[in-house]
Formats: structure tokens, C-alpha cells, sequence
């Protein structure tokens, strides 16, 4: 395939960071008008990577949409401080899904080995303009995760 003569491309993926996001247990809202409707306090954690480390905040949360067939739309915002003392807000979203009996481990709050179930998202940042940091500002980012009974881990990967 080709832009103007010129060969489009093939993406590929740089690995900027491995994050492990604490969990309160989940606030069940009830059956919405969309799903069920779930609230995931996030209290801590800590990422790593090349260049970057740090804790997460608490006081963010993941606002979970489960539909009929049980995957989970998943609506995470949280803020991270880097070592050096930077600020950085995150908007994750994406989803998880599995067939029915591994979605039902993962409610029972078992921990499920991730190539058991899909769990993807894709990420926005904001970050200071002046830091070192801010090329995050215009990064296309995804990330794959994996839940376990009172955190997430998730690896997060700029689209180069």
C-alpha cells in the first residue's frame, strides 16, 4: 500500500513502562441502562521503565462497564508522580473479555493466568510541557494487562 508513492509504515511498538495499580474491592452500582455498572477505587502502586519510575496516586478508579455477555469495558483515570517529582494524569480505556467460565474466575476474584482472557486499552497522558516527559503528551499508547485479586498489572507500549 502506498501514500503518494510512498510505502506506508508498518507500526511498532516501544515499551515505555510496567505499572501495578492497588484495588479496593469493586462497588457493584447495579444494571444500568448500559451494563452493569462497576467502581474500582484505585489507592497506590507503583511503574518502571526505561528512564521513567514512580508511585501511583491514590485516588483515581477505574469506572467498568460489564455487558450482557460479561466483557468488561474498562474506563480507568489515575495520576502517577515520577521519582523526580512530576505529575502525570492517565485516561485508559479499553476492555477485557474471556469466554464465560474464566470471566466468572476472574469476578470470584481468582488469580487467572492473562493469556487466559483479552485485556487491552489504549492511553492518553498529560503531562508537564516542560518535563521530561512531555513527548508523552503526543504519544499514541497502548497497553496489555493482566488482573489479579487486588491489582492490575499492565505494560504500556508507544506506537512508533
Amino acid at each position: 500500500m502506498t501514500a503518494q508513492g510512498s510505502a506506508i509504515p508498518m507500526p511498532q511498538l516501544e515499551h515505555i513502562f510496567d505499572v501495578t495499580v492497588y484495588l479496593e474491592k469493586p462497588i457493584e452500582v447495579g444494571k444500568t441502562k448500559y451494563g452493569v455498572r462497576r467502581i474500582i477505587n484505585i489507592i497506590g502502586g507503583h511503574f518502571e521503565g526505561p528512564g521513567i519510575k514512580g508511585k501511583v496516586m491514590p485516588g483515581g478508579a477505574d469506572w467498568q462497564t460489564v455487558r450482557q455477555d460479561g466483557t468488561a469495558d474498562l474506563y480507568a483515570t489515575y495520576s502517577l508522580q515520577t521519582e523526580d517529582g512530576y505529575a502525570i494524569f492517565i485516561e485508559n480505556r479499553g476492555l477485557r473479555t474471556a469466554p464465560k467460565e474464566v470471566l466468572d474466575r476472574l469476578r470470584k476474584g481468582e488469580d487467572v493466568p492473562a493469556a487466559e482472557y483479552y485485556m487491552r486499552t489504549s492511553a492518553t497522558f498529560e503531562v508537564d510541557e516542560t518535563s521530561k516527559y512531555a513527548w508523552l503528551n503526543k504519544a499514541v499508547v497502548i497497553s496489555t494487562g493482566m488482573r489479579k485479586a487486588n491489582s492490575v498489572i499492565l505494560s504500556f507500549f508507544k506506537v512508533l
